[in-house]
C-alpha cells in the first residue's frame, strides 16, 4: 500500500493514504468479489458497489459470506435470514454450529504447527503456543469443566487478564456450548458481582493476583466475596497467575485441571445459530450493567466478514489489540483464531515502563495489524514518540483505533510516526453488537480525519430529527437493517422490554446507537461523539468530541471534560470544561489561550462560560467518559441515581463534581 499527503481540490479533505492496486488484488475483499462473480454472477467492481449490495440483499449477502469463508454448519440452515425484523431478527434458522470449532478447526482457524499465540506480560513473561497446543489445552480444559458438572447453557465466568489461561477456559466453555462472561481483575468485588451474580454462573475461573504498571495486585479477596455472592457456584478454579504457588480453600488448581485430561480428545457441542456465546455487559454508569447476550452464529459470521474481509487477516497475520478481558475488544482479538492469525495477547500498562512498551512489542513480534484507543495514540502523539522511526515496524500495515473518536492529528500522527505506508483503521462499533460498522477497508483510502466506509452488511445511516436520513449532514447514527451480531437478548429481560428501550425507541424498527455521525458523499464517516451529551449552543448542536481534540491539543492539559448543562433541568444552562493539567500549569495563563482557540476552531458559542481545574475526570471502567452522568449531578439529580459508583475507575473522581453542584452558586 501507499500513502500520501498531496493536496486536493479545494475543501476537498486531504487524502491521507491509498491502496495499492497491486495489493488490493491479493486481499481477500477482492478475493470475495472475484468469488460472487463466479458463483453468484455478479459484477460489483469497487467497495461501494458491493457495500450497496450488501444491505440491499440480505439473505444473499451473509448467505455468500457464510460460504465463502467456510462457516461449517452441524445442521445446515433452512435459510439465511427468516425474519428481518428489529428486533427479533431469525438468522440461519434450524443451523447448528460452534464457535470454539471454527476458531481450532485445521481449515477455518490455523494448522497444528501454525503460530496461534504470542503471549507477552509487561514484566517480561512470555509464552509461544501454536494451533496444534491450543486444541490439546483446550481439549483438557473442556474435559475438566465437564468433570465440574459444566454443560450446555451454563454460564462459566472469568475473572482473569489478557493471558493464555483465559483464551483456553473461554474456547473450552464454548465448546461444550456453556455461556461465557469475563472480567478484567483490576475491577473492583461490586463491580464484578454485579455483572456475574445476575447470570448465576456454575463455574467461576479467577486468577490469584495480577501485575499491573511494576506492582503485583492480590486478587483473592475479591475471589472469595465473589464465591460469597454466588451460593449456585459448583466450583472456583485457581490460576497460579504470579507464580508464587498461591492457594485457596476449596479451589481446584487449573494446572492441576489440565494436567488430569491431558488425553483428552477435543470435541466440540453443536448448538442452534443464536445459542448465547457470551455476555457483555453495558457500562453500568445509571444502574445494573446490561448483560448483553450475543449468539454463536451471530459472533461467527459477522467476525469473519470483519476480520478476514476488512482486517485482510489470515494465516502468517499477527494481529494485536491492547484491551482487558473486560472490554469486547479482547473478544474481537480472539476472534483472529477464526481466519486462522496469530493473536497476540499483552497484559500489563501500555505506560510501563513508558509508552513505547507497545510498540516494542509490535518491533519483537513483527506485528502487522497493531489495534489500539484513540487516547493512546493521542498519548503518543503529546510525548512525542515516533516508533516508525525509533524501531524497525517493517511488519506493520495497519493501525487500528476505537474506543473514542481519533482526532486529525492523530491520523496525521500515524502516518508520520508510524509510518507513510500504514493504513489508518479508525474504527466505531460497540459491546452491542461486538464489531465494528463503520470503519476501513484495505480497497478503500483514508481520508484525514474520517472512517473510512461503511462495513459490509452495516446499514448504517444519518438520521436528522424528523427520522429522514441525511448526507454531509451530523445526525443521529442508526443501523436500518438487522445485523447477525445485534443482541440475542438481554439477561434477565424476558418481554424484551429493555432491549426495545435501549435501541428502538426513537425511531421503531431502526437500531438508534446515540452517536452523532456525519456521512460524506463517498461514504466515508465522521464521529462526534455521543448523541445524548451533545453541546448546543444557541441552537448551534456540535459534538464533544471535536471540543476535545482543541483542548486537549494544548500540551498543558492531560484530560477534559465538557458539559453543557442546557436542557440538563436549567432553560439557560452553563458550558462548563473541566480540565486536567500537567504539573506546574497555571490556569490563569491558560485560560485566554483556550478561550481564543475555541472561539476561533469552534465558535464564539462554544467558548465555555468557565474552565474548572480537577485532579482527574471521572471514567467508566472502560475509560469512557462519563457525559452524561456529571451532566445530570450538576442538574441536581442525587449522584447515586446518576451513576452507579462501583460501575467508575475511581469513583472518587466525582467528587469535585458533586461539591460543584451543591455549592450555593452552582447555577
Amino acid at each position: 500500500m501507499t500513502q500520501t499527503s498531496a493536496g486536493n481540490a479545494a475543501g476537498a479533505p486531504e487524502l491521507l493514504w491509498r491502496p495499492d492496486p497491486d495489493r488490493v488484488d491479493d486481499t481477500a475483499m477482492a478475493a470475495f468479489r472475484r468469488w460472487l462473480r463466479d458463483h453468484r454472477g455478479l459484477d460489483l467492481p469497487d467497495y461501494d458497489a458491493l457495500w450497496h449490495w450488501s444491505v440491499a440483499d440480505l439473505e444473499a449477502f451473509w448467505g455468500a459470506v457464510a460460504e465463502f469463508a467456510g462457516v461449517r454448519f452441524g445442521r445446515r440452515p433452512e435459510r439465511v435470514l427468516a425474519e428481518a425484523a428489529m428486533p427479533g431478527a431469525r438468522w440461519f434458522p434450524g443451523a447448528t454450529l460452534n464457535y470454539a470449532e471454527h476458531a481450532l478447526h485445521p481449515v477455518t482457524g490455523g494448522a497444528g504447527g501454525d503460530l496461534a499465540v504470542l503471549f507477552h506480560r509487561e514484566d517480561g513473561a512470555e509464552e509461544v503456543i501454536s494451533y496444534g497446543e491450543l486444541r490439546a489445552r483446550v481439549a483438557a480444559a473442556r474435559a475438566g469443566l465437564a468433570e465440574l458438572g459444566v454443560r450446555a447453557g451454563d454460564r462459566v465466568v472469568a475473572l482473569a487478564p489478557n493471558c493464555p489461561q483465559t483464551l483456553v477456559a473461554f474456547l473450552a466453555a464454548a465448546s461444550l456450548g456453556a455461556t461465557w462472561s469475563s472480567c478484567s481483575p483490576d475491577f473492583g468485588a461490586r463491580a464484578v458481582a454485579d455483572r456475574f451474580t445476575q447470570i448465576e454462573p456454575a463455574v467461576l475461573i479467577a486468577v490469584d493476583g495480577y501485575r499491573y504498571n511494576g506492582r503485583a495486585f492480590d486478587v483473592r479477596p475479591t475471589v472469595e466475596r465473589l464465591r460469597g455472592d454466588m451460593p449456585g457456584l459448583r466450583a472456583t478454579v485457581l490460576i497460579d497467575y504470579l507464580g508464587e504457588g498461591a492457594t485457596l480453600p476449596g479451589a481446584v488448581g487449573w494446572t492441576e485441571l489440565l494436567d488430569a485430561h491431558a488425553d483428552a480428545t477435543p470435541a466440540f457441542e453443536h448448538v442452534p445459530f443464536d445459542h448465547p456465546l457470551w455476555v457483555l455487559y453495558s457500562s453500568g454508569t445509571t444502574g445494573l450493567p446490561k448483560g448483553i447476550v450475543q449468539g454463536h452464529g451471530g459472533i461467527v459470521v459477522e467476525h469473519l466478514k470483519m476480520l478476514r474481509l476488512h482486517a485482510d487477516l489470515g494465516p502468517g497475520e499477527r494481529f494485536f489489540w491492547f484491551t482487558t478481558t473486560g472490554w469486547m475488544m479482547w473478544n474481537y482479538l480472539v476472534s483472529g483464531l477464526l481466519v486462522g492469525a496469530t493473536i497476540v495477547l499483552f497484559d500489563g500498562s501500555p505506560g510501563h515502563p513508558d509508552l513505547g512498551a507497545l510498540w516494542r512489542l509490535a518491533e519483537r513480534h513483527r506485528i502487522t495489524y497493531f489495534g489500539t484507543s484513540a487516547p493512546y495514540i493521542q498519548s503518543c502523539l503529546k510525548e512525542g514518540l515516533r516508533p516508525g522511526h525509533d524501531l524497525d515496524l517493517s511488519a506493520l500495515r495497519a493501525v487500528g483505533s476505537t474506543g473514542a473518536p481519533l482526532t486529525p492529528e492523530g491520523f496525521r500522527w500515524v502516518a508520520e510516526a508510524v509510518g507513510r505506508n500504514v493504513q489508518v483503521a479508525s474504527v466505531s462499533g460497540g459491546t452491542d453488537l461486538c464489531t465494528a460498522f463503520v470503519g476501513a477497508a484495505p480497497d478503500v483510502p483514508v481520508w484525514l480525519g474520517e472512517l473510512s466506509c461503511r462495513a459490509l452488511g452495516a446499514a448504517v445511516a444519518a438520521y436528522d430529527e424528523q427520522g429522514r436520513e441525511v448526507v454531509d449532514e451530523v445526525g443521529e447514527l442508526v443501523i436500518t437493517r438487522p445485523m447477525p451480531s445485534m443482541p440475542v437478548f438481554f439477561w434477565n429481560d424476558p418481554d424484551g422490554s429493555r432491549l426495545r428501550e435501549a435501541y428502538f425507541d426513537a425511531y421503531p424498527g431502526v437500531w438508534r446507537h446515540g452517536d452523532w455521525v456525519r456521512i460524506t458523499p463517498r461514504g466515508s464517516a465522521v464521529i462526534y461523539g455521543r448523541s445524548d451529551s451533545t453541546l448546543n449552543r444557541g441552537g448551534v448542536r456540535m459534538g464533544t468530541s471535536e471540543f476535545y481534540r482543541v483542548v486537549e491539543g494544548f500540551p498543558e492539559v492531560t484530560d477534559s471534560l465538557v458539559i453543557d448543562t442546557s436542557g440538563a433541568g436549567r432553560t439557560d444552562g452553563e458550558l462548563i470544561c473541566f480540565l486536567v493539567l500537567t504539573p506546574g500549569t497555571e490556569l490563569s495563563e491558560l485560560e485566554p489561550k483556550l478561550r481564543a482557540e475555541l472561539r476561533t476552531q469552534l465558535s464564539p458559542r462554544h467558548v465555555p462560560n468557565r474552565f474548572v481545574v480537577v485532579d482527574e475526570v471521572p471514567k467508566t471502567l472502560n475509560g469512557k467518559k462519563c457525559e452524561v452522568p456529571v451532566k445530570k449531578i450538576l442538574a441536581g439529580t442525587p449522584p447515586d441515581r446518576a451513576v452507579s459508583r462501583d460501575a467508575l475507575r475511581n469513583p472518587d473522581a466525582l467528587r469535585p463534581f458533586v461539591e460543584l453542584a451543591a455549592a450555593p452558586d452552582a447555577g
